[in-house]
Parts: C-alpha cells; sequence; structure tokens
C-alpha cells in the first residue's frame, strides 16, 4: 500500500466522480439524537435494521459539482459519473463548462481502464492493480459503497463491534491491516466511515450530509473525501446537482488509435 486508500481511483489522472444542473430532491432531516441511548437491540437486529437501510438500485446516473484538492493543487470541475449495482464505475471529469474532458475511467470487478485525453494516454490493468496503491481489503464493492453512501457490507458483520454512541449507532473493527469505523446518523444512514491502515500510515475519512429520497431509499447529496498516505493529502468535495435511479446507462469507452498504451 503505497498511497492512499482514495488515491486508486485518481490513479486515473484525477478521476473520480461527477456536472452541473440544478435537481434537487429535498433533503431529508435526520430526527436529533436521543440523550439516553437504547440498549434492547441486539447486535444482530442493529445489523439488521442497518443493513435494511442500504441503497438498493440497479443504475445510477449521477451529476455533480467538485473540488478536487490534490496535494494543494485546487481544482473545480464538473463530473458525470454512472453505475451499473456490482459491474461497471463509469467516470468522465470535464473541464470549461464540460467542452473539454481531460480523462475518462471504466471500473469493474475485474479491470480498470483510463483515457487520461490530456496527456493521449491509455491505461488497461486488472483490478489487482489497485493494491500497488491501496489495501487489499479495498475491492469493488468497497468503491461502489463509498460513492453511494453504503455502509461496506463486509463489515456489516457479527465479527464487528456494534454500539451506541451519543445516540447513535457506531460499528467498528479490524480486518487484516484495516482499522474501521462507520458513523450512522439517526435515519440509520452513514455519517462518516473511516478507515485506517497504521502500519502504513494510510487513512481515509468520508462525510456524508444532505440526504434525499431515492427510489425506497436515500442518496447523500453531499460527501467529503479526505485522505492521507504520509505527507499526501487528497481531499474531494462533491456537490451532486443531479441523482438518477434505475435509468438506462451506458459506458462509452473508445480509445483513439493515437494514445500511448501505459504499461
Amino acid at each position: 500500500m503505497k498511497k492512499s486508500i482514495l488515491n486508486s481511483m485518481f490513479l486515473l489522472g484525477a478521476v473520480v466522480f461527477v456536472s452541473a444542473c440544478k435537481p434537487k430532491k429535498e433533503v431529508v432531516v435526520a430526527p436529533p439524537t436521543q440523550t439516553e441511548t437504547k440498549t434492547d437491540n441486539s447486535k444482530a437486529e442493529t445489523l439488521t435494521l442497518l443493513n435494511s437501510k442500504q441503497l438498493k438500485f440497479n443504475t445510477l446516473s449521477l451529476k455533480a459539482k467538485a473540488t478536487l484538492d490534490i496535494g494543494g493543487d485546487v481544482n473545480d470541475v464538473t463530473m458525470n459519473f454512472r453505475m451499473k449495482d456490482k459491474e461497471a464505475i463509469w467516470v468522465s471529469i470535464t473541464a470549461l463548462g464540460g467542452a473539454y474532458e481531460p480523462a475518462r475511467a471504466l471500473i469493474t470487478p475485474d479491470s480498470i481502464k483510463i483515457m487520461n485525453r490530456a496527456k493521449s494516454e491509455y491505461l488497461k490493468k486488472p483490478f489487482s492493480y489497485i493494491y500497488n496503491f491501496t489495501n487489499k481489503q479495498v475491492n469493488f464493492n468497497t468503491l461502489q459503497a463509498i460513492l453511494t453512501g453504503n455502509a461496506m457490507g463486509e463489515f456489516l458483520t457479527q465479527q464487528s463491534d456494534v454500539k451506541q454512541e451519543n445516540g447513535a449507532w457506531v460499528v467498528s473493527g479490524s480486518k487484516a491491516e484495516l482499522d474501521y469505523k462507520l458513523l450512522f446518523n439517526t435515519l440509520f444512514k452513514v455519517a462518516e466511515t473511516n478507515l485506517n491502515d497504521v502500519r502504513n500510515g494510510q487513512a481515509l475519512k468520508v462525510t456524508y450530509s444532505d440526504y434525499q429520497k431515492l427510489n425506497e431509499s436515500l442518496f447523500p447529496g453531499a460527501l467529503q473525501i479526505k485522505t492521507l498516505s504520509k505527507a499526501k493529502k487528497i481531499n474531494i468535495d462533491l456537490q451532486f446537482v443531479k441523482i438518477d435511479g434505475n435509468v438506462p446507462v451506458d459506458f462509452p469507452f473508445n480509445v483513439p488509435k493515437r494514445f500511448t498504451v501505459v504499461k
């Protein structure tokens, strides 16, 4: 693990996410936390409850305004993001009002493909390539969960510590070299995800807010990602301006012949 957990998605030349419109679905306000915590829920009941609040979808089509801060280099961009559950994450990052697309990526459980139009380069690697940059506990479903405000399913198990803090549920534990802590709000949706690899000096913090109704569940209208890998920092601030679920999507990815393949 050489770089931050989310740096794997910025491999792509700072690729990860979503263009501007006006959405806006009404924000669902989380009830205030109670001063007294409940103690009558068993771990199994609580995990069942939290799992029941996970976003279920077939496809997603998203747009957002994003501020990317990569090692102090700050850029405001427009991005398009499409997803098919457990199958594909497609990302297009644009600038100049959408007139210029510097990068495009397609991530599947088996592969990572990246077009860097700014350099006329193309990268195609197996998904395992990501482990040059991140912990092996991070898989395709982990990336998908980060982007959709879902709790990572592999952590919602009996092996985790489940308790209430300040009236809200907290799930924490360790898996291999990865420590995790998920903080939930009173809507039983993730308010904050923390992943830490102390041995390798890696940390990821994702905070979610402005949850909106999508299908029969909720989707975060905004999220902030902060990563630290030793002295290198990456911060991403996403404000979604369009959120569509279960709509037709495609994943165009045609590489021009003039592009150089990156080995």
